[in-house]
């Protein structure tokens, strides 16, 4: 089966063999001596129980990620990874303002992942990421400014995301960001309904978000799952992610299918697949077995992502070929 995967994060995607090769790169000591120990300390915790305790999870991975060879070189792995395993578009994210360590700028950060994009067959587009936090404001819009620098329709910059702990820093305090980013026709997605419920979801739609970042809880509220109906608005769904995270209490109720059978546009993604230690192949038949995903509806999610994607008209139009 070939697949899409809109909701990828660099960062979390970083596997065993990926983080050997990367710290061999640049000579960079791995605090574990086998490959067990550094599979439990890049994969979350049994233990997990919140968002934040996920989170935790990216230190190591981030520490891989600190000069422009390092960063060139994961994204060129792990699209190759990926395409390996069926995946024949994807949308990669990261957030600049996490890899300036060592002194890289924000600006070194994107050149670097755009020269890992050069080395790769697949097609695959960079989505930016603002983060959440308490003081990092400047940090922020200094991203803004360099994605409306670098936006292209394919090929490399293509949207921005807001990514973090939702329910510490909310959704409602970065509105003027995303005016500012609809001022300057940059597309955007926003994580939102995962740590935080249906009102975060509002939010991020009264914002202009097109796409939702996960977008779990909306189940929490009727008016905006008619207004998620009403305005077309595309979710993206990550269930072993939500499962690690507990963002549903119960996952025999986990709502993806239900979602879809009420019209809503649901796509399937793995979210961290390297922290998670999953694959787009896993997710699909995690759905598959424990939810009886059909495969009529596994076309539907496909052709939800085509629409989805932030890529060119050509670039659809060759994936409805490919897929549907």
């Amino acid at each position: 089966m070939k697949y899409i995967d809109l909701h990828l994060h660099l960062d979390g995607a970083i596997t065993v063999d990926i983080a050997k090769e990367l710290a061999q790169l640049q000579n960079i000591s791995l605090p574990a001596k086998s490959d067990e120990e550094l599979s439990k300390l890049l994969t979350v915790s049994e233990n997990c129980s919140n968002l934040n305790d996920f989170l935790a999870c990216f230190d190591l991975p981030l520490s891989l990620l600190q000069t422009p060879q390092g960063l060139s070189t994961c994204v060129y792995l792990v699209a190759e990874r990926i395409k390996a395993q069926g995946v024949v578009y994807a949308e990669i994210r990261f957030a600049p303002q996490s890899h300036t360590r060592k002194g890289m700028t924000q600006e070194d950060a994107i050149k670097a992942a755009l020269e890992g994009l050069k080395r790769t067959s697949l097609k695959v587009n960079l989505i930016v990421c603002l983060l959440r936090g308490n003081d990092n404001r400047t940090e922020n819009e200094e991203t803004l400014e360099l994605v409306k620098k670098y936006l292209v329709e394919d090929g490399g910059v293509v949207a921005i995301d807001l990514a973090g702990a939702e329910a510490l820093y909310p959704t409602a305090d970065y509105a003027d960001l995303f005016k500012k980013a609809k001022e300057l026709n940059i597309p955007f997605t926003i994580h939102a309904g995962e740590a935080s419920g249906a009102e975060s979801v509002r939010l991020a739609v009264e914002f202009g978000a097109k796409r939702i970042g996960h977008g779990l809880r909306i189940f929490e509220n009727p008016d905006v799952i008619d207004l998620i109906k009403k305005e077309g608005i595309t979710l993206e769904m990550c269930p072993t992610s939500n499962k690690q995270t507990h963002a549903i209490a119960d996952m025999a109720k986990y709502p993806l299918k239900d979602y879809l059978s009420q019209g809503i546009n649901v796509t399937l993604n793995t979210d961290d697949p390297g922290i998670e230690g999953t694959t787009i192949t896993d997710e699909y038949l995690y759905m598959e077995k424990e939810f009886g995903l059909t495969e009529s509806e596994e076309k539907e999610l496909l052709k939800n992502s085509i629409n989805a994607a932030f890529t060119s008209d050509t670039v659809k139009d060759w994936l409805k070929k490919e897929l549907l």
